[in-house]
């Protein structure tokens, strides 16, 4: 005689092994057979929101409706060290742009692509309609771009005849006074349907059946708060939540806060003050870091990703992030140990193996080089990352003096992405060797307007237009050259000349 397991518990284990799309399938036969079995239409909500879930920790991506239409500023003109927008008023003592990369917007390039970094926050509307396209998307980028692009298609893609709850006929009232359904029906509404308002309906009129005593209810009222812009009701959500009940998580929403309301020193107090609650917490030690670094101050940044190496020994964004900033300080062995104990630990992708060939190639352990460079082509996941590991070849070419193979790796690397400035830049000063002025300069001309925050374009610009005697134009990309770099001799010294010679006319 053979013996079956009951249904429900079956899918109940199946959801435990994370196995959703099987959970989900059972729960729709068993309602079909019984439509009002509260569990199993409480544990389909569950698998089908955690096949879609996104931990709403993480600081995500500012888009450009963000950027341009943000009201949300107090000063115009912070001061020194105190805003996210303005990274180059900071007193970090970090490496300048002759030594280490900037971004877009101004701050050194991180060890560790984070949804916060991957575009710089432009100055102006048409450069942030421009700058954010890339070779695989004509779309500039938004904060709807990747996160909630499911937006109403979930349930029809887990349920073929129509969505799993239909929202609009939900009376949200009588739902919010059962506790073991409301949360579970939250979060589907949150995340899988992606319909802020009425979750935010639903949590507020929960939060009143607790009579305004549930932590984890007024969580979630501030995470509606928050994807609907309203920051100032999201810190009271939170803060009142704070309150109630000491958690981590709560520390990390208030935190995410106060960073898209530009308040970096409020957010590090914020943290320090979750690490008297929480010694040693992971998370809390690697917000402050990340806030040091986004303010160029890279020295505190780093102390920071050392304690937190102290409590996790295997965290990759602090050693990526210690390797990064070892390199850029012209400590390319230091870096390498951390790069390889990322090796050991398993990560195993183009942009390691990148780095790799860069930090052999700078500790003049050239056997490596190559070998390095060679395993990354064959990682390499796109156009972009076949670019930058071309461009990487490039250099090594300069570093041995083959301007051949340096010509041809910096073509390969625009062949693979039309839009690498750094690479028209160098192929730029190759041009000039050869005595091609014309080429040379159109080059320059490309990486300038590519890049309009890299210094080196508009300054290698200004030389050669000032040898041809175009000396207006050379000022011109000189003034361009130090608004990018202010710090810059070289820029100051062709500054001077010009200015001494526009005078003697």
């Amino acid at each position: 005689m053979e013996v079956t397991m009951d249904p429900l518990f079956l899918a109940w284990s199946y959801f435990r092994r994370r196995k959703l799309q099987e959970c989900s399938d059972i729960c729709t036969k068993i309602l079909q057979d019984n439509p009002y079995d509260q569990a199993v239409w409480s544990l389909k909500t569950r698998a089908l929101t955690e096949m879609v879930y996104i931990d709403e920790v993480e600081v995500d991506q500012e888009g450009i409706a963000e950027m341009m239409l943000d009201e949300s500023c107090i000063a115009q003109v912070a001061r020194p060290g105190t805003s996210l927008r303005l990274p180059g008023t900071s007193q970090g003592g970090g490496p300048t742009p002759a030594v280490r990369p900037m971004t877009q917007s101004g701050r050194p390039l991180t060890g560790f692509v984070r949804p916060g970094t991957q575009s710089g926050r432009p100055g102006t509307m048409e450069q942030a309609i421009k700058t954010p396209r890339t070779a695989s998307t004509a779309r500039p980028v938004t904060s709807a771009s990747g996160r909630f692009i499911r937006l109403g298609t979930a349930s029809m893609l887990t349920n073929p005849d129509g969505p799993f709850i239909n929202l609009s006929r939900l009376n949200l009232a009588k739902y919010s006074q059962k506790p073991n359904l409301s949360r579970t029906l939250f979060e589907f509404i949150f995340h899988h349907e992606n319909d802020v308002k009425n979750a935010l309906d639903l949590a507020a009129q929960a939060t009143e059946h607790a009579q305004f005593k549930d932590w984890w209810w007024k969580v979630q009222l501030g995470k509606c708060y928050y994807r609907l812009g309203l920051y100032r009701e999201a810190e009271k959500q939170f803060r009142s939540a704070l309150n109630h009940q000491e958690i981590v998580d709560i520390y990390l929403y208030l935190a995410k806060v106060y960073q898209r309301l530009d308040q970096p020193i409020t957010a590090l107090n914020l943290f320090k003050q979750g690490l008297d609650h929480f010694p040693g917490e992971v998370t809390l030690l690697t917000g402050i870091a990340r806030i040091h670094e986004e303010m160029n101050n890279i020295s505190s940044a780093t102390e920071y990703y050392k304690d937190v190496l102290k409590q996790d020994n295997t965290h990759v964004e602090a050693i990526a992030c210690i390797g990064s900033n070892h390199f850029y300080t012209d400590q390319p062995e230091i870096a390498l140990r951390f790069y390889r104990r990322l090796l050991q630990m398993g990560v195993y992708n183009c942009q390691l193996y990148n780095n790799l060939g860069l930090c052999c190639f700078y500790a003049q352990q050239y056997d490596m080089t190559l070998s390095s460079f060679e395993r990354a082509l064959a990682l390499a996941a796109s156009d972009e990352e076949q670019a930058d590991v071309w461009y990487n070849i490039g250099h090594v070419a300069v570093g041995i003096a083959d301007v051949t193979l340096a010509y041809q790796c910096f073509k390969l690397a625009l062949a693979f992405n039309n839009d690498h400035a750094e690479a028209y830049n160098n192929l730029a000063v190759l041009e000039l060797r050869k005595g091609r002025v014309e080429q040379s300069k159109a080059f320059l001309q490309t990486a300038a307007s590519l890049a309009p925050h890299m210094y080196e374009p508009h300054f290698n610009l200004s030389i050669l237009s000032e040898k041809i005697g175009d000396r207006q134009s050379s000022y011109t990309a000189a003034r361009s050259s130090e608004d990018s770099f202010p710090e810059h001799v070289d820029t100051q010294q062709l500054l001077k000349q010009l200015r001494e010679h526009f005078a003697v006319l």
